[in-house]
């Protein structure tokens, strides 16, 4: 209802890997029932277990979607290219879906794990439009580009909205972020005005709104900013190990949000209504 394109539940931001797998596989049966359209939609199914993975894969099958984001298996660090080829070999195997639709989760930071350039060209080459695209948050714009550049018919997407204009200017496909569950308007926005005048205005007010809530632990910050909007506290429960902001985080992150609030209008009750 703020203009995005769609949603990525059970990713970072919506603590994927600390949710049981049994609520994992539920969760495409409710966004079924909730009346998404399939390609509105992108879920979280990656896991150290292939086996995991594929149950949670199937189960987005299984209810009529086709679209999962998938971080490389996580724990054993420093495996092979080979290995994580056929983590992703069995994954696609064990759906047992030409209809699946598969972005790699490009994030070396958490799963200390990278997709690379050619295991992206490997995986293409092998699977097709299977390997639909990659969200890449790394941080590493070049990197990004390096992606944009590995394979046709292969989106892109950016992990930080601050890069938006940029990376649309690049060949990039758009953005799949944490912080634009608190700024979906005002991505939107920045998205829709690309190549016109006041593009670059709106592109440094979504960047501000990022580097204020990227002072914290994401998830519990997002949750943060979601309790205000809804004025209810049990917004602010996340999982272990992350932890809920302290008081003085809190109090810290509001205040922040309020001096951008004329421009960026992150705190308005409005938003809540609009997002159900």
């Amino acid at each position: 209802r703020q203009g995005l394109s769609g949603v990525a539940p059970m990713g970072t931001t919506g603590e994927g890997n600390s949710l049981p797998l049994s609520f994992r596989a539920s969760v495409p049966e409710m966004f079924r029932d909730a009346g998404f359209a399939s390609d509105k939609v992108i879920f979280g199914t990656g896991s150290c277990s292939v086996g995991d993975a594929i149950v949670a894969t199937r189960a987005v099958l299984e209810a009529g979607f086709n679209n999962v984001l998938v971080l490389p298996p996580f724990y054993y660090k420093n495996v092979s290219e080979d290995g994580v080829f056929d983590y992703f070999e069995r994954l696609i195997n064990g759906a047992g879906s030409d209809a699946l639709r598969i972005y790699l989760y490009h994030f070396p930071k958490l799963s200390m794990t990278p997709i690379t350039v050619p295991l992206v060209k490997r995986l293409k080459s092998e699977f097709g439009p299977m390997i639909a695209g990659l969200k890449d948050s790394s941080g590493d714009f070049k990197g990004t580009l390096d992606f944009v550049a590995a394979a046709d018919d292969f989106d892109v997407f950016s992990g930080s909205e601050a890069v938006l204009l940029g990376a649309l200017a690049k060949g990039c496909a758009g953005s799949i972020s944490a912080t634009s569950n608190a700024s979906a308007h005002l991505t939107a926005e920045t998205y829709k005005a690309a190549g016109t005048d006041k593009a670059a205005e709106l592109q440094q007010t979504l960047t501000d709104v990022r580097l204020a809530i990227a002072e914290y632990p994401l998830s519990a910050a997002l949750k943060q900013v979601a309790a205000w909007r809804h004025e209810d506290e049990s917004w602010r429960a996340v999982l272990p190990p992350n932890t809920m902001l302290s008081d003085a985080q809190a109090k810290k992150l509001r205040e922040s949000l309020e001096a951008l609030e004329p421009q960026a209008g992150i705190l308005s009750a409005q938003l809540a209504e609009m997002a159900g």
